[in-house]
């Protein structure tokens, strides 16, 4: 090799992940995205032969369209992609943005989904050529779980040992204790609550469900949901019966973390609740469990159940605080490198 033919080097990337998106709501967009998705054995760790059968026969033959339905109706169609593509995206475009003013050319912010395009392996190939010996890989989940953080780090472990030029690699652990994190939360709250005639009688933080037996094998999650709200609460300066912990999104036939978010926003109707807030804190991007489970599942379920008021807080997306407080983290995680 000579020298003209030697890669750039010196650079430190940046890499952003979250948890992916189909390249589209038809039928075969989702099905690859599902099979990719629901094959992970950080996400259903039943024995494969056991699991695929099912997976591939039945429930891939009719899940991609009422998925795809799902997803044509948050569609961003003027983009041609999903929300939570245009989102992050959004995110990596200020969070460039601050990091070169910062530290110039020498940071490199690029994103990719552990499910779908583009791809890890992808972005950490384009990041070797672009001359990063080092990256950070940031795993947008504030809260760690198995089926999220660990199978995003997963990923790019197996992205670095296909590199014959392996950069130095750090990744970022979970952040739901971090000061800036919370405060951004606490004043999209605010923020909320201002805009409203009526206060609502309690806030619920509605968090993505999972597996009581994933708890019970080790799984920090649940302590980390119930240590956000904790954190949330006491920086709002509010008192117990505030602000209530829920879960959504379940799958199968498993008993997952309760309470369900769906089966207690209709009881907190039922007795007297009749104006309630949600916020969605273990996703860092709105995305179809917030945009369409919240918006509307779980909307309907209150209202059928005689709620009168529900207002939906949106995730931080790229708002100021939540790009300050990731630039925060970042910078934290950087730390001997820059």
């Amino acid at each position: 090799m000579t020298k003209t033919d030697q890669k750039p080097s010196g650079k430190t990337g940046v890499l952003i992940a979250n948890l992916g998106t189909p390249d589209g709501y038809d039928y075969w967009s989702m099905r690859r995205y599902l099979s990719e998705f629901l094959s992970d054995k950080r996400v259903i760790d039943y024995p494969a032969w056991k699991w695929q059968p099912l997976l591939q026969l039945i429930i891939l033959s009719k899940r991609p369209f009422s998925s795809g339905k799902a997803y044509k109706s948050i569609w961003n169609e003027a983009a041609k992609e999903s929300p939570l593509m245009t989102i992050v995206k959004d995110q990596v475009v200020k969070l460039n943005q601050a990091l070169t003013q910062r530290y110039g050319d020498d940071i490199v912010v690029d994103f990719c989904m552990r499910y779908g395009n583009p791809s890890t392996k992808s972005k950490v190939e384009k990041l070797v050529q672009q001359g990063c010996d080092k990256i950070l890989f940031f795993p947008l989940y504030p809260q760690h779980a198995g089926a999220t953080t660990a199978t995003a780090n997963d990923a790019f472990f197996k992205a670095l040992i296909q590199q014959k030029q392996q950069p130095s690699a750090r990744t970022v652990p979970a952040y739901y204790g971090e000061k800036e994190y919370i405060d951004a939360l606490a004043k999209s709250i605010e923020a909320s609550y201002e805009k409203m005639d009526k206060r609502p009688d309690l806030l619920v933080t509605s968090y993505h469900g999972m597996p009581e037996r994933y708890i019970a094998e080790g799984d920090p999650y649940l302590k980390h949901c119930e240590q956000t709200t904790a954190l949330l609460q006491k920086r709002l300066g509010w008192q117990d019966g505030d602000i209530v912990t829920t879960f959504q999104s379940q799958f199968g036939p498993e008993e997952w973390l309760k309470p369900y978010t769906v089966e207690e926003v209709a009881r907190l109707a039922q007795n007297g609740k009749k104006n309630i807030a949600i916020i969605a804190p273990a996703f860092s991007a709105d995305c179809i469990e917030t945009l369409e489970e919240i918006n509307e599942e779980i909307f309907e379920s209150f209202e059928a159940a005689g709620g009168e008021c529900f207002t939906y807080i949106p995730c931080l997306n790229d708002n100021d605080a939540h790009i300050s407080a990731l630039v925060k983290i970042i910078e934290d995680n950087l730390a001997g490198w820059i």
